[in-house]
């Protein structure tokens, strides 16, 4: 009876862990008008604050703060970045792919002189730079010429940090905008 119990269990794991693939919602307000209309809340309670899609995803984010790395973790017990970037979107409706390199391939390339909070780093990493694209970030404020983002590395795991940090400045390759 253990053993049934056991499969049925693992049955029960394997089968919630499959891939969702809804589409992604487009609305026809201008990417300055989505970024800045505050969300507004389905109560009347006047202490919760309306606050940008952005702002909610970033929020939501950093309650990852000092999550341990683990590679393809999703969850508070281990976290890898793109996990980190996917499921922060995915809490609002925004379904991006699940690693950073086809994360990459969504939105619109802009210039790090137009970058926004929300919006994602893209990154090569590793001695040798792979030709590919590897790790990303989110965009979590900009501030006296410098860009900080919230991402998960392997040796501190969920952290913030700064795009003027020598590492992560010779590791840049673009930013993307995926809020429209």
């Amino acid at each position: 009876m253990r053993n049934f119990i056991f499969v049925l269990v693992i049955l029960i794991s394997f089968n919630s862990c499959k891939s969702s693939k809804r589409p992604k919602v487009v609305t026809k307000k201008s990417k300055v008008e989505q970024r800045d209309t505050p969300k507004t809340s389905e109560t009347s309670n006047p202490k919760i604050k309306n606050i940008s899609t952005s702002s909610q995803i970033i929020e939501y984010s950093k309650q990852f703060l000092g999550t341990r790395y683990k590679w393809g973790g999703t969850t508070k017990k281990g976290m890898d970045c793109s996990g980190l970037v996917h499921e922060s979107f995915k809490a609002y409706q925004i379904y991006l792919p699940r690693i950073s390199r086809d994360i990459a391939k969504k939105g619109k390339k802009i210039t790090l002189r137009e970058t926004l909070k929300g919006d994602l780093l893209f990154f090569k990493t590793g001695k040798n730079r792979r030709n590919f694209i590897n790790h990303v970030g989110l965009v979590v404020e900009i501030k006296n010429n410098a860009i900080y983002f919230i991402h998960a590395t392997t040796s501190k795991g969920v952290i913030i940090s700064s795009l003027n940090e020598t590492y992560w400045k010779s590791a840049f390759t673009e930013v993307r905008r995926v809020l429209e």
